[in-house]
C-alpha cells in the first residue's frame, strides 16, 4: 500500500482497511498513480523498438478517408486529455479558486500530459476501475467535469481502436493489431468470404515473406550444408577406425573361422550407418531455434497456468466452508478463474499457432531439399521421391505438433505429483510407482512400433513405384491386356501393407488400453495407500475435488502417451530415410571439366552406370576438334548413349577425363517434354528472340506442325508430348537445343522418329554442314549411314570399346568392319534433283499430321462423353489449353461421403465400436459419482477395457475401408479410358494413391475415433454437470446453439480450405515426376535453378491455402474456448470436472471439422473411383480359342489405337475373322493382338515379369524368344539372367535393348495379328535387318500391320495403306503403287532411293 497522506485526498479518510470490509476497493492515489504508471512505464519502455521501425521505412500514409478519420479522432482525443489539465489549473488558480483551499495534487497534472501520448492503455484500465469505484459507491457522481471528460474520451478511443483494426484484404496479418493478433480478428475477412461463397485460389492471400519457400529453405540449406560436413567428417573417421580396428582383427585371426562369422553378422548392422548420422534434427534445430525457443517458452506458461485452475478451486471450496469470509472474495476467485483460463487459452493457441507453422516450415525446407537433392543424383525413382514427400516429410510437420511434450509432459507429471505430495503426502509415490512401472513397457512397445513403421514404409515405396510405373506405361498395359496382372502386383503389395498397418493398430490398442487404466490405477493406488497409512487421512470434500482435478490433469499426459510414442516412432523412421536419401552421393560435379584445351575430349575413360557395376565403356579416349561434327555409330548395346552420358557426366567414373568447352545442349533419344506451350517447350527458359526463333521453327520442319495445331506455338502440350507424335516431339526437342545456342551438341539418335525426308530435311538445314549448326561442334549418334558421308569423322563402337576413328573415306578404304557394314547395307540415296525437298517435307508431315489429327479428333469425342468434370478457362483459345484445371467440389461435404466410409468399414465395426464407446463413457460416469475406493477402481479398469475393445473394432474397420477404397480406385482408374490419363496430370492421380490414401489409412480412423469420444465425452460431462447443478441445465440449449451456429460459420472456409490445399498439392508431385524424367536434360543445359525457382512457386502456391487453414482452426479455437470460459466462470463451479467441460466442448468442434476436413480425401478418392471406364473387359460375346483364325481385318480405319479399341469408332466398324471387334470385350480383344510399339516402355521388376507378367510360359519358351530377338547373349551375361532387375522406365538399358525386349513380348504372346508401330526407328541397321527377318519367319503364318519410315523395311508387305489427313488415297500392293508415278507412295519412294522391282511378296500390310 503505497503511502497516500501526503496528498490529502478528500476521499482518503478510510485508507485505514480497504479489503476488510464487504465493498473492499484501492485507494484513489493508487487507482491515479501505480494502476496508471505501471502500464505507461511499459509503453515507454518499448517506445525504442516502434520508433526503430518508423525509422527503418519512411512514413508514406496514404492521404486516404480512413487516414483522415484516425487523424481526427487523435486529435480530439489529444484535446481531452489538455481540457484535463486545463480544468486542473483552472481549479488550483482560476479566478474563482480558493487560495487557502488545498490545491490538487501532482498525479491531476502530470496524467493529462501522459494521456495525451499514451491514452488508450490508461482509459482501458481507469474504466473498469472507475465503473467499479461508482458501483461501490451507488453511482454517485463527486467529479462531473472529469466524469465527462472521461466517457467522451472512452468514445472516441472505441472509435480509433474500430479505425485500427480495420485493414487491407492484401496482407491482413502483416497489419494486425496486437488485440486483432492474439484473437485472431485479423482472418474475419476469410471467414465470410468462404460463409457467402466457395473460395477459390484466387481468394488467397499472398504469403508473408517469411513464410515464402526460398525464404525457408535459404537458410535451413546453408546451415544443412555444414551440417552434413561436419556429420561426413565424423563418419570418414568412423570408418577409419572401424576398418583399422577390423584390419587388426584379421590380422590376428589368421584364418579362425569364429572371427569370420561375427565379422559376417556385423556387416549387416555396419550397412546401416554407411551414411551421415545425427545432422538432420541439428540442422532442423539451428534453423528453427528462435520459433522452437518461443514455442518452448509459451508451452511453459500454459503448463504454469494449468495449474493454478486447482488451487483457485481449493480456494473457492475453503471459500465455502468460511462462513465469516465475505462474499466479494468468492468473485474475487471466480473472476481470477475465469482469468486465468483465458490467458491459459491465448498462450495455448499462440503456441498451437507457431507449433502449426513451425511444422509448415519444416516440410517446406523438406520437400525443397529432396527436390534439390534430385538434381544432385545419377537417378531416382518417383515412387521413392514421392513416399518422401507424401509421408515421410509430412510426418515432421505433424510432429511439431507434440516436440514440447517431450519435456511438457514430464513436468505436467512432476508438478502433478509436487502438488498431490502437498495433498496427500508421501502416499502419492504408490502412484508414482505404477507410472515408473509402465516405462519398460513403454519401451517394448515402442521398439515393436517402430519395426512395423520401417516395414510399412518399404512397402509404401513399392507400391507407389508400381503405381508410378503403371501411369507411365498405361497405354502399353492396354495394348497388352495386362492391366490385371499389375492391378494384382499393387494388391499383393497393399495386403502386405495393410497387414503390418493392422498389426500397429492392435499394438496401438494394447498401449491405448493401458494407459487408458493409468490414470485410474495412480488415483487408486495413491487413494488406497493415503487411506490405510493412517486412520487421521480423511478424504474430505478439498483434498478428494482438488486431488481429482490434479489427476485429471495427470489423465491428458498419461492418454497422450501412446500416440506421442507412437508419432515419434513413425517419425524416426521417416527421419532415418530422409537422413539417408538427402546425404546419398552426389554426381561428380568435377567429373566434366570446362577449360579451352579442346571443344571434347575424352583421356583413357572407363565408366559405368553405377559405382559396383561391370563398366559400359572401356578405355575410350577422345579429342574433337571445335566445330566438327562427329558421327557416332555402333550396334544396339555398343555403348553409343552411354559414350553421351558419360560426357553429360552422368556415369559413375572408374577411371579417365573428359573435358568439355563452353556450353552444352542435348537431345536424348527418347524425347522429354514439358507440359507447358509449344513454344515454351522450345524456349526452355531463354529470353524470346523473335527472328531466331522462327528460323529454328522453319529449320525444325515444324511450320506444318503448327498449321494444324489448334493454338499454334501457344496450344498446350500434355504430360510426356501424349498430344504430338514421335516424329514432332523429337523435333520440338532437337528445335529447343538449337535455339540455346550453345556451344556443344550431343545428339542421341534424333533422327531416328521421323520420316527419312523429314530425317534428310533436318541434316541439311539444322546438323549438316549447311545447317544452323555448322560452326557448333556436334556429336551425333546415328544409325542412318546415308548421313555418314557428310561427317567430319566417325566413331565406331563395339561392346563399349572404340573399334576404329576416321573419316567416312577413310573407314570404308580400310575394309574393316565398318567397310563391310557398308558394304552390306549401303544404298544409293541419290534423288531427282528436280524435286524440292521443301515440297517433300512439307507433304511428308501432313501425312505424318494427318494421323495425329484424326486421334485427336477421336479423343476430343471421347472426352466430351467423358464423367470427368473440367473447368473450362474462358481464356483460352478453343482447342488451345489440353490439361484443365483440376475438379474440386464445393460446399458442404455430402453425408452420402460418410456413409461410403462407414460402409467400406462394415456396419458391424461401426456399431459395436460405438456402443463399446457407449458403455465406458457410462462407465466414466460411475467413476465420477462413486467414491468408494475399491468400485472406483474397478469402474476405471473397466474403462481401459472398454476403450481397448472399441479401439480394435475401429481399427478393423477402418482397415476394411482402406482396403476397400484402394482396390477401388485402383481397379476403376486401371479401366479409365485413355483419354482420361491424355488429358490428367499423372500427379493428380499420384495424389489419390499417395496423399488422400494416407489420409484415408491414418488420418481419418483417427478422427473418427476421436469425434465418437468427443460427442460421448460431451454428452456424459454435461449430464454429470446437470446432475450436480440443475441451473447448468438453462444454459445448455443456448451455449448449444452457439457452438453450432460458430461452427457452421468456420467449417465452409475451413472444407474449401482444405480442398484447395488438395488441389494445390497435385502440381507438386507433377513438377516432381516431370524433373524426374527431364533429369539430364534439366542438367545438360544447366537449368537446374530455374527449376529449383519452379518448384519453390509451386510450393508456395500450395502454402497459400495451407497457411489460412492452419490460422482457420485457430480462430475456431480461440472463440470456443473463451465462450467455454465465461460458462464455467459463470455456472460451471459447483464439481472438479466442470473445470474440462470447455476442453471437452472445443475437442467436438474441432474434432467436428478435422473430421469433415479430412473426409475430403475420401471425397477425392470417391471422385477418381467412379470415372466413366471404357467398355468391359470382358463380354457375354466371347470369341473361339483360336480366334483369329484366318487374320482377315477389313476395316475404313486401320489405325492402332482404333484396332486396339483405345479409341471407339465414332462411325463404322472393324471386322476380325467376320466379327466386329466392338462387340468384345477389350481383353478378349486386347490379349489375341500383339504390338511392338514405338516408345519401348518397360516396367520396374525383372526381365522375366516384363516379358510375362502372369507367369503362363516356361523358362524354356522365354529364352527361345530371347535368342529370337537377339537378346540371349546379352541375358545370359547378366550375373542374374532373368532375374535380372530392370529399373524404372527401363533406365539401365539402353532404347535399343528395350525395343528388342518389346520385339522378345510380342513373340511371346504368340498372336496371329502383329502390328508394328515404328518398331525398329531406335535400332541400328544390321539389327533392323535380323529384326526383319525374324518377323518374317516367325509371324509368317501372322497378318502383320507395320507403320515404318524406313520404306525399304516394308517393301514386302503384301498391302500399303497411304493415309492422307486420316483418309486412305492409297491402298494396293507395293509393285502396283509403285508404277503409278502420279501418287503418294511413289513420291515417297523417289525421294528414299526406292526403284520398282525391289518388292517380295509377304503376308503383311503397312501403314
Amino acid at each position: 500500500m503505497i503511502n497516500c497522506k501526503h496528498y490529502q485526498w478528500p476521499e482518503d479518510h478510510n485508507n485505514a482497511s480497504y479489503l476488510q470490509r464487504p465493498d473492499p476497493d484501492l485507494p484513489i492515489c493508487v487507482e491515479r498513480t501505480v494502476l496508471v504508471w505501471l502500464p505507461l512505464a511499459f509503453l515507454w519502455l518499448c517506445a525504442p523498438w516502434g520508433f526503430t521501425t518508423l525509422c527503418k521505412k519512411p512514413a508514406k500514409a496514404q492521404l486516404s478517408k480512413l487516414y483522415i478519420c484516425k487523424q481526427v479522432v487523435a486529435g480530439l482525443l489529444l484535446l481531452t486529455a489538455i481540457a484535463e489539465l486545463a480544468l486542473t489549473l483552472a481549479e488550483d488558480y482560476g479566478p474563482s479558486s480558493d487560495s487557502t483551499a488545498q490545491k490538487h495534487p501532482a498525479a491531476l497534472y502530470t496524467n493529462p500530459v501522459l494521456f495525451a501520448v499514451s491514452w488508450v492503455t490508461y482509459r482501458s484500465i481507469y474504466l473498469i476501475n472507475r465503473v467499479t469505484y461508482m458501483e461501490l459507491r451507488s453511482l454517485k457522481i463527486d467529479d462531473l467535469p472529469r466524469f465527462c471528460l472521461f466517457y467522451i474520451s472512452y468514445g472516441l478511443e472505441c472509435i480509433f481502436v474500430k479505425f485500427t483494426v480495420s485493414n487491407s484484404l492484401q496482407n491482413p496479418e502483416a497489419k494486425a493489431t496486437f488485440l486483432s493478433r492474439i484473437t485472431f480478428s485479423w482472418f474475419n475477412s476469410m471467414l465470410i468470404k468462404g460463409f457467402k461463397r466457395p473460395l477459390v485460389q484466387e481468394d488467397m492471400w499472398d504469403l508473408n515473406e517469411k513464410d515464402s519457400t526460398q525464404t525457408i529453405c535459404r537458410e535451413f540449406e546453408d546451415i544443412m550444408a555444414k551440417e552434413l560436413k561436419k556429420a561426413h567428417s565424423s563418419l570418414q573417421k568412423k570408418q577409419n577406425k572401424r576398418k583399422t580396428k577390423n584390419d587388426h582383427q584379421s590380422g590376428l585371426a589368421k584364418g579362425v573361422s569364429q572371427d569370420v562369422l561375427v565379422m559376417k553378422k556385423k556387416k549387416k548392422k555396419d550397412s546401416e550407418s554407411d551414411y551421415p548420422n545425427s545432422w538432420l534434427v541439428r540442422t532442423i534445430a539451428k534453423t528453427f531455434k528462435g520459433v522452437l525457443l518461443e514455442t518452448a517458452l509459451y508451452k511453459l506458461i500454459q503448463d504454469l497456468l494449468a495449474f493454478a485452475s486447482p488451487q483457485f478451486l481449493k480456494l473457492m471450496i475453503s471459500f465455502t466452508q468460511d462462513k465469516t469470509s465475505h462474499a466479494w472474495t468468492g468473485y474475487l476467485y471466480a473472476v481470477l478463474l475465469l482469468v486465468v483460463a483465458f490467458l491459459q487459452s491465448v498462450i495455448l493457441q499462440q503456441y498451437s499457432h507457431r507449433c502449426l507453422i513451425l511444422g509448415m516450415k519444416v516440410h517446406v525446407a523438406l520437400m525443397a531439399a529432396v527436390y534439390k537433392k534430385v538434381h544432385l543424383l545419377k537417378e531416382s525413382t518417383a515412387g521413392e521421391i514421392v513416399n518422401l514427400i507424401s509421408a515421410d516429410a509430412q510426418r515432421f510437420n505433424e510432429v511439431t505438433n507434440f516436440l514440447h511434450l517431450l519435456w511438457s509432459y514430464p513436468l505436467q507429471i512432476a508438478l502433478a505429483i509436487a502438488f498431490l505430495w502437498i495433498e496427500l503426502g508421501p502416499s502419492v509415490l504408490a502412484g508414482v510407482l505404477v507410472m515408473v512401472l509402465m516405462v519398460p513397457i513403454n519401451g517394448w512397445l515402442a521398439t515393436k512400433s517402430r519395426g512395423f513403421q520401417v516395414e510399412n514404409m518399404k512397402f509404401k515405396d513399392t507400391r507407389m513405384k508400381i503405381v508410378n510405373d503403371i501411369l507411365n506405361g498405361i497405354k502399353v498395359l492396354k495394348y497388352y491386356a495386362w492391366e490385371s496382372s499389375f492391378e494384382a502386383q499393387v494388391q499383393e503389395i497393399r495386403e502386405k501393407e495393410l497387414k503390418v498397418m493392422r498389426k500397429f493398430a492392435y499394438l496401438s490398442s494394447v498401449s491405448t488400453f493401458i494407459f487408458s487404466c493409468a490414470p485410474a490405477i495412480v488415483s487408486l493406488v495413491t487413494f488406497a495407500v493415503f487411506v490405510s497409512v493412517s486412520p487421521d487421512n480423511i478424504l474430505d470434500a478439498e483434498k478428494a475435488f482438488t486431488s481429482i482435478s490434479l489427476f485429471n490433469i495427470l489423465r491428458l499426459p498419461l492418454a497422450m502417451l501412446p500416440e506421442l510414442i507412437s508419432i515419434m516412432v513413425q517419425t524416426t523412421v521417416s527421419k532415418k530415410r530422409l537422413k539417408k536419401f538427402l546425404s546419398g552421393d552426389d554426381l561428380d560435379t568435377m567429373a566434366v571439366t570446362r577449360d579451352d584445351s579442346a571443344a571434347v575430349s575424352m583421356t583413357d575413360g572407363t565408366y559405368a552406370w553405377e559405382r559396383d557395376t561391370e563398366p559400359v565403356l572401356k578405355n575410350v579416349s577422345l579429342d574433337i576438334k571445335p566445330g566438327r561434327l562427329v558421327a557416332v555409330v555402333g550396334a544396339v548395346g555398343s555403348g553409343k548413349t552411354s559414350l553421351i552420358s558419360a560426357l553429360l557426366g552422368e556415369l559413375h567414373s572408374l577411371r579417365g577425363r573428359i573435358n568439355i568447352k563452353g556450353s552444352v545442349a542435348y537431345v536424348p533419344q527418347q524425347a522429354w517434354i514439358q507440359n507447358t506451350t509449344l513454344k515454351d517447350n522450345i524456349l526452355f527458359g531463354s529470353n524470346l528472340d523473335e527472328e531466331h526463333y522462327l528460323s529454328v521453327v522453319d529449320a525444325c520442319a515444324l511450320g506444318p506442325d503448327l498449321d494444324l495445331l489448334p493454338g499454334r506455338d501457344q496450344t498446350e502440350i500434355g504430360e510426356k508430348g501424349i498430344n504430338l507424335s514421335g516424329g514432332q516431339k523429337q523435333r520440338v526437342s532437337l528445335a529447343r537445343a538449337v535455339y540455346s545456342s550453345a556451344d556443344v551438341y550431343l545428339l542421341d539418335d534424333p533422327l531416328s522418329a521421323v520420316d527419312s525426308h523429314v530425317g534428310k530435311h533436318l541434316f541439311e538445314r539444322v546438323i549438316g554442314p549447311k545447317g544452323l549448326l555448322k560452326d557448333k561442334t556436334r556429336i551425333l549418334v546415328t544409325h542412318g549411314i546415308s548421313f555418314l558421308p557428310y561427317v567430319d569423322e566417325i566413331i565406331v563402337l563395339v561392346n563399349g570399346v572404340v573399334f576404329e576413328v576416321g573419316s567416312y573415306d577413310g573407314l570404308r578404304a580400310s575394309k574393316g568392319a565398318f567397310s563391310e557394314f557398308l558394304e552390306t547395307y549401303g544404298k544409293d540415296k541419290s534423288n531427282n534433283a528436280d524435286d524440292s525437298p521443301e515440297d517433300i517435307v512439307s507433304s511428308t508431315l501432313k501425312r505424318e499430321n494427318s494421323l495425329r489429327h484424326s486421334q485427336r479428333h477421336s479423343k476430343r469425342n471421347g472426352r466430351k462423353n467423358s464423367s470427368v468434370r473440367f473447368k473450362k478457362d474462358s481464356g483460352d483459345k478453343k482447342g488451345q489449353r489440353l490439361i484443365e484445371k483440376e475438379a474440386m467440389e464445393t460446399g458442404r461435404v455430402k453425408f452420402s461421403v460418410y456413409l461410403q466410409y462407414m460402409r467400406s468399414m462394415g456396419w458391424c465395426f461401426v456399431t459395436w465400436s460405438f456402443l463399446f464407446y457407449f458403455i465406458q463413457n457410462v462407465a466414466i460416469i460411475a467413476h465420477i459419482r462413486d467414491m468408494r475406493i475399491g468400485v472406483f477402481g474397478a469402474l476405471g479398469l473397466a474403462q481401459g477395457f472398454l476403450v481397448f475393445f472399441g479401439t480394435i473394432l475401429i481399427a478393423d474397420g477402418s482397415i476394411s475401408a482402406s482396403r476397400t477404397l484402394h482396390t477401388n480406385l485402383l481397379s476403376n482408374i486401371l479401366k479409365a479410358p485413355m483419354v482420361f490419363f491424355d488429358t490428367t496430370p499423372s500427379g493428380r492421380i499420384v495424389n489419390r494413391f499417395a496423399k488422400d490414401i494416407f489420409t484415408v489409412d491414418e488420418m481419418i480412423p483417427m478422427s473418427f475415433r476421436s469425434w465418437i469420444l468427443c460427442i460421448l465425452g460431451v454428452l456424459g460431462t454435461l449430464f454429470v454437470i446437470c446432475l450436480a447443478t440443475p441451473i447448468f441445465t438453462a444454459v445448455v440449449v443456448p451455449m448449444a446453439v452457439v457452438y453450432y451456429f460458430v461452427q457452421r460459420f468456420y467449417v465452409p472456409t475451413s472444407r474449401q480450405l482444405r480442398r484447395l490445399d488438395s488441389v494445390s498439392r497435385s502440381p507438386i508431385y507433377s513438377h516432381f515426376g516431370e524433373t524426374i524424367s527431364g533429369l539430364s536434360v534439366i542438367r545438360a543445359y544447366g537449368h537446374q535453378q530455374r527449376f529449383l525457382k519452379q518448384n519453390e512457386d509451386t510450393i508456395d502456391q500450395n502454402l497459400k491455402s495451407v497457411y489460412p487453414w492452419f490460422v482457420s482452426n485457430r480462430w475456431l479455437a480461440m472463440r470456443l474456448e473463451c465462450l467455454g470460459n465465461l460458462v464455467v466462470g459463470l455456472v460451471g463451479l459447483s464439481i472438479s470436472y466442470a473445470l474440462s467441460v470447455t476442453q471437452i466442448l472445443n475437442w467436438l468442434v474441432r474434432m467436428t471439422s478435422e473430421l469433415e476436413t479430412n473426409i475430403v480425401a475420401m471425397e477425392r478418392v470417391r471422385e477418381y473411383a467412379e470415372i466413366k471406364n471404357e467398355a468391359p473387359w470382358i463380354t457375354s460375346n466371347r470369341p473361339p480359342d483360336d480366334w483369329p483364325t484366318t487374320y482377315q481385318i477389313p476395316s475404313k480405319s486401320s489405325l492402332t489405337n482404333c484396332l486396339f479399341r483405345i479409341i471407339e469408332a465414332s462411325e463404322g466398324r472393324i471386322l476380325i475373322d467376320g466379327i466386329d471387334i466392338s462387340t468384345l470385350g477389350l481383353h478378349d480383344l486386347r490379349s489375341r493382338l500383339a504390338i511392338i510399339p514405338q516408345d519401348p516402355v518397360l516396367f520396374s521388376g525383372t526381365l522375366r515379369m516384363n516379358l510375362d507378367p502372369f507367369e503362363k510360359s516356361s523358362d524354356e519358351e522365354i529364352w527361345t524368344v530371347l535368342e529370337l530377338a537377339h537378346l540371349k547373349d546379352y541375358v545370359r551375361g547378366l550375373p542374374t539372367g532373368l532375374q535380372h532387375e530392370v529399373s524404372e522406365g527401363g533406365e539401365n538399358l539402353s532404347v535399343g535393348q528395350r525395343q528388342l525386349l518389346c520385339l522378345a513380348r510380342a513373340l511371346l504372346r504368340k498372336s496371329r495379328i502383329l502390328i508394328l508401330d515404328e518398331a525398329t526407328a531406335a535400332v541400328d541397321l544390321e539389327t533392323d535387318d535380323l529384326i526383319q527377318n525374324t518377323i518374317r519367319t516367325e509371324f509368317s503364318h501372322c497378318t502383320v500391320l507395320t507403320i515404318a519410315h524406313r520404306l525399304n523395311t516394308i517393301l514386302d508387305s503384301s498391302r500399303v495403306m497411304v493415309l492422307d489427313f486420316g483418309k486412305i488415297v492409297e491402298f494396293d500392293s507395293p509393285s502396283v503403287l509403285l508404277n503409278n508415278k502420279q501418287r503418294h507412295f511413289y513420291a515417297m519412294a523417289k525421294d528414299a532411293g526406292i526403284r520398282g522391282g525391289e518388292t517380295s511378296t509377304a503376308k503383311n500390310m503397312s501403314t
